[in-house]
């Protein structure tokens, strides 16, 4: 790959060519031949480093402004840039996708998961990116971001591509839509699931985050957003009347474009009557997930795909064969006691969650959960006071403390407890776990609440193996 193979005419001027290896914003990743980004973060601006970098034999850097240094390229947005060289350099990818996005606080996985095995199953090779790893039809790599840096979610679209992917379904993050993380880019469709409080140690205030969310929507063909959530049908309105953008409207609680009726909840799943106005056609949807905020999620992913090639009658199709998503009110032992796991970290993910579980609940609802290390404090005593509504026993441990201190962590979701719910608190997430299981009798439900699908625990910097399937195998001997 040489430099000028991702840069344009004009981004040439006063660069000498030259052969390249990767790009990377990251001070530590660069070597000889490697094109570093200068990005200005909360902490470090990269420009501070240029010189350094060129004196490690960087190619070229990319600056937002003239530091007077050869081998620049100057651009008004460096994160933009990042993201253009990075497509360039992988071919431009995305030109040979159908994409499809979510976003929103909750929901976004189990969306993303159902669209790519619809689409499966309907005949159309579909790639993913998000939270449950990043699947490039032939591979699966593990995810530590909702949505990966330029230059690696660019390689796993080349990736796709090279398989014979004709679709990626996507999470789009709020961080990756204010970081410009993709650019220039053409959706088939966004879905819009809900938004509750989280990430406000990033965005500042719920008004931030809502508008980096609204971002993803200025690059899709058609949008379809939960008209049931405040800020679903503020956006409904406000994309209504600022651009020609195709709305489609979801209800569980009236007929709108797409609505919900007749929803039936059980331990097993839930099943409901799908109305879609546009083709004047009603489905009978069953899937083995339970909790009535799993319907929102699959009538999105329906709708979704029947805007982006495929018919309404093919999308249900395709849901009835889905087999549930992997830490999503996944049942990981049904004995005398059931254990249930699931991603829930957010006040409001716990309370669909718990308040699903409940319902069917014959003993007692032992609730293990946490708080995430280094990520919006304000959510945690929220939690607390939300579990000890729905739980009968809550143990409070970690998840993912990072460098901050565990025991600070669980003291501040114990300031929210109310009401007569029993109480137990373990630093080590094992030893909670291993509490619960020893306390669980017949019919009692265990609720594994915060990791779902990760298999490890970030402590400090470090991604400590850490798997709540294998675990419960051992102790219950779950299959």
């Amino acid at each position: 790959m040489r430099l000028f193979d991702i840069l344009d005419e004009n981004e040439r001027r006063d660069i000498t060519d030259c052969n390249i290896g990767i790009i990377t914003d990251d001070t530590r990743k660069v070597k000889p031949g490697d094109v570093f980004v200068a990005i200005t973060g909360r902490n470090f601006d990269g420009h501070s480093a240029c010189r350094e970098m060129l004196d490690k034999g960087a190619a070229a850097v990319v600056v937002d402004h003239d530091l007077g240094l050869p081998q620049q390229i100057l651009t008004d947005d460096t994160r933009k840039t990042f993201s253009i060289l990075s497509s360039r350099y992988y071919g431009e990818p995305t030109k040979q996708l159908k994409l499809i996005a979510a976003t929103g606080t909750n929901g976004k996985t189990t969306t993303v998961n159902l669209i790519k095995h619809i689409l499966n199953e309907c005949g159309h090779k579909c790639g993913s990116i998000g939270t449950a790893g990043y699947d490039v039809c032939g591979k699966t790599y593990e995810a530590h971001l909702t949505t990966p840096y330029q230059f690696d979610l660019y390689g796993y679209f080349r990736e796709m591509v090279d398989n014979g992917a004709e679709y990626c379904a996507m999470e789009a993050s709020s961080q990756a839509l204010s970081q410009s993380r993709f650019v220039g880019e053409t959706f088939e469709c966004g879905i819009f699931t809900n938004l509750t409080q989280d990430h406000l140690d990033w965005h500042g205030t719920m008004e931030n985050y809502y508008q980096a969310k609204k971002s993803l929507f200025a690059c899709c063909k058609a949008a379809v957003i939960n008209v049931d959530d405040p800020w679903g049908k503020r956006l409904y309105d406000e994309l209504a009347s600022e651009s020609d953008i195709k709305l489609v409207a979801l209800s569980e609680r009236e007929m709108t474009d797409v609505s919900a009726c007749r929803i039936t909840l059980k331990s097993g799943g839930v099943s409901y009557i799908l109305n879609d106005k546009l083709s004047e056609q009603s489905f009978t949807v069953s899937i083995p997930m339970p909790g009535d905020f799993n319907v929102m999620n699959s009538m999105g992913a329906a709708a979704a795909c029947a805007l982006s090639g495929i018919t309404i009658r093919e999308a249900v199709t395709g849901l009835g064969t889905s087999k549930g998503v992997c830490g999503r009110a996944e049942v990981l032992y049904d004995g005398e006691y059931t254990v249930i796991c699931d991603y829930a970290h957010t006040e409001d993910a716990l309370d669909k969650t718990l308040g699903a579980i409940k319902r069917f609940v014959k003993g007692r609802l032992i609730v293990v959960f946490g708080a995430a290390g280094e990520r919006d404090a304000g959510k945690r005593p929220g939690m607390g006071r939300c579990v000890s509504g729905y739980a009968d026993i809550a143990v409070v441990t970690s998840d993912n403390p990072r460098f901050e201190d565990q025991q600070s962590i669980i003291d501040q979701v114990l300031s929210g407890f109310e009401g007569d719910c029993e109480v137990h608190s373990f630093i080590d997430r094992l030893e909670a776990i291993k509490y619960a299981v020893s306390i669980a009798r017949k019919d009692d439900i265990i609720a594994l609440c915060g990791k779902g699908h990760e298999e490890y625990q970030v402590i400090g910097d470090d991604y400590q193996p850490f798997s709540e399937h294998k675990i419960i195998k051992e102790l219950c001997g779950g299959e």
